[in-house]
């Protein structure tokens, strides 16, 4: 059986110079972070939840949670299952048993509109994740009070 490791989403940051958005996850028990590159769409979707922010017509992923929730179906968890050729790779994992692929950025989206736990192999944290030394932490702290400070519409085009 492969270990999971769970993860928290920090928040959404704009990499520079393209100012591209990374997901920032960091292992709950332990001081890795997994950074994870994803589209605008889904870093407003993601930010919008976490701000509290609705729409005046659903996103795509609370339509998503809306569908799963009239269906009756229950998510255990986002699993972070694979790092292939700088490609993430994610799964749902259904209460039933089921796995569904998908997008990790959309998972997470899924994920904090449903309060679903997200979780990590720890072989993709191997490869990918980025240990942060305690003289980071007071950069780290800082970087957490900016993602207080940003607001979803400093994520569009």
């Amino acid at each position: 059986m492969t270990k999971m490791r769970e993860l928290t989403l920090i928040g959404i940051r704009m990499e520079s110079p393209n100012r591209a958005p990374v997901m920032m996850l960091r292992e709950t028990e332990g001081y890795r972070y997994l950074p994870i590159s994803i589209g605008s769409v889904e870093a407003t979707a993601i930010a919008y939840e976490e701000q509290g922010l609705r729409p005046s017509r659903p996103l795509t992923h609370d339509l998503m949670r809306d569908l799963i929730e009239a269906f009756g179906v229950h998510i255990e968890a986002v699993e972070i299952v694979e790092l292939r050729d700088a490609v993430f790779y994610a799964e749902l994992v259904l209460g039933n048993g089921a796995r569904v692929s998908a997008r990790p950025s959309d998972s997470v989206a899924l994920a904090v509109r449903l309060g679903t736990p997200i979780r990590c192999t720890e072989q993709v944290l191997l490869e990918a994740g980025v240990a942060t030394p305690e003289e980071e932490q007071a950069e780290l702290e800082r970087f957490r009070q900016f993602l207080d400070g940003v607001a979803p519409e400093d994520f569009s085009s």
